[in-house]
C-alpha cells in the first residue's frame, strides 16, 4: 500500500514537471513573438502641387437692408404688402394715421396766404422787410416740417427688392420696431473672417466658390468685393465681404453657407490616410517613419484631405518612406521587417 502511495506520488510530480516544462516552452515561444520584429508595409512620399484651399461657414445677407418705420410714434393706418412680396423704390408700404398730417397742411396753407399777402403789401412798401422776411421764414418752416411729417405718414421703400419681415397689423400703434423690413437681394453678400496669415493673398475680385445646405451638390460664385483693412486683435482674422449676383434669386437672407477660397497653389508632401496615426489622449496626428531597419513616431501637421490621401503641411520630410500598414504593433524606435 506504501509503494502504491509512493509510486502515486511519483507519478504526479513527473505529471507537474511536464505541464511546468510545457508553459516554459510556450511562455518562451510567447516572448519570440514578441521580440519578432513587426511586418510593415512601406510607401516613399513625395511633394506635389496642391491647391490652397481655405472654407469658411457664412450666412447669407441681403446687400442692402432698410428698416421701414416712422420717426415719431403714429397709429397704423394701412400696411400695404405682405413678407415675400417684391416692392420697388419708392412705392408707399405704409400709411400711417393722417390727422397731424393734415393739421399741418392746414397750418402751411394758412401761413402761404397770409405770406401772399404780406408779399404784395411789401412790394408796395406796405410792409417793412424785416416782416417780410419772418413771414418768409416761417413758410420756410412749415414746409419742411410738412414734407418729413408726409414722408412719416406715407411710408416708401426706398430700394428695389422684397420684403422679408412684417412686426404690425393695420391699426397697431407703432411701438419702435420697425414695421417691414425690406431687403435688397440680388445681388446677396456673405462675411467670412479670415485668418490674418493670408491678408497678402486677398484681392479683391478674388472668386470664391459657394455652397449651400438649401442646394445640395450646387455651387455658387461670387466675388470679394470688400477687405477690411484691419485685423482683429483677438481672433486674428480680418473680415472679407463676397457678392454672389443671385440673379436667379436662388440664395436668400438667413441661408447657412459654405465659402471657400483658393489661395494660390504650394508644394507639400502628401500621404496616404491610412498612414495617419492619431495618439490617444490628444488630438495629435503621426506617421512612422522608416530609417535603418527601424521605425520612429514623427508629429505631423495635416492640411487639406484629398480623397483617400492626405496632405501634410508639416512634419515628414519630401522623400521619406512611411509605414502604410501594420502600425498596431510599433512604438518608436522599433526594429521592423519590411512586407515583400
Amino acid at each position: 500500500m506504501k509503494a502504491f502511495r509512493i509510486s502515486g506520488i511519483a507519478l504526479c510530480m513527473a505529471l507537474l514537471a511536464s505541464c511546468g516544462q510545457k508553459k516554459q516552452e510556450a511562455d518562451s515561444q510567447t516572448v519570440a513573438l514578441l521580440d519578432a520584429a513587426p511586418i510593415v508595409k512601406l510607401a516613399k512620399v513625395v511633394e506635389e502641387p496642391v491647391n490652397q484651399l481655405q472654407t469658411y461657414s457664412a450666412t447669407i445677407e441681403g446687400e442692402v437692408k432698410n428698416n421701414i418705420a416712422p420717426s415719431n410714434p403714429a397709429r397704423i393706418k394701412k400696411i400695404n404688402v405682405e413678407v415675400g412680396d417684391q416692392v420697388r423704390r419708392g412705392q408707399i408700404l405704409v400709411e400711417m394715421d393722417e390727422t397731424n398730417l393734415s393739421n399741418q397742411e392746414m397750418q402751411l396753407k394758412n401761413l402761404e396766404t397770409e405770406f401772399n399777402r404780406i408779399d404784395q403789401l411789401y412790394k408796395v412798401g406796405g410792409v417793412s422787410q424785416s416782416e417780410w422776411e419772418s413771414m418768409k421764414l416761417q413758410v420756410e418752416v412749415a414746409t419742411k416740417s410738412y414734407q418729413t411729417l408726409k414722408e412719416n405718414t406715407r411710408l416708401e421703400s426706398p430700394i428695389d427688392g422684397v420684403v422679408t419681415s412684417r412686426n404690425y397689423d393695420n391699426g397697431d400703434l407703432y411701438g419702435g420696431q420697425a414695421i417691414l423690413v425690406v431687403q435688397k437681394i440680388a445681388p446677396v453678400k456673405l462675411t467670412i473672417n479670415v485668418s490674418e496669415q493670408y491678408f497678402s493673398r486677398i484681392k479683391k475680385g478674388d472668386k470664391v466658390t459657394i455652397e449651400l445646405d438649401a442646394y445640395p451638390g450646387e455651387t455658387f460664385t461670387g466675388d470679394i468685393s470688400l477687405i477690411y483693412p484691419t485685423v482683429e486683435s483677438m481672433t486674428h482674422t480680418f473680415p472679407v465681404e463676397v457678392t454672389v449676383s443671385n440673379r436667379d434669386q436662388k440664395m436668400r437672407p438667413g441661408m447657412f453657407a459654405r465659402a471657400t477660397l483658393n489661395l494660390g497653389v504650394e508644394n507639400h508632401v502628401v500621404v496616404p490616410d491610412i498612414s495617419i496615426v492619431k495618439r490617444a489622449g490628444s488630438g495629435d496626428r503621426y506617421v512612422y517613419v522608416y530609417e535603418d531597419g527601424k521605425v520612429r513616431f514623427c508629429k505631423v501637421e495635416l492640411g487639406q484631405r484629398l480623397g483617400d490621401r492626405y496632405e501634410l503641411v508639416s512634419g515628414v520630410p519630401n522623400g521619406a518612406m512611411i509605414v502604410v500598414t501594420g502600425q498596431s504593433k510599433l512604438a518608436d524606435g522599433k526594429e521592423v521587417e519590411i512586407e515583400k
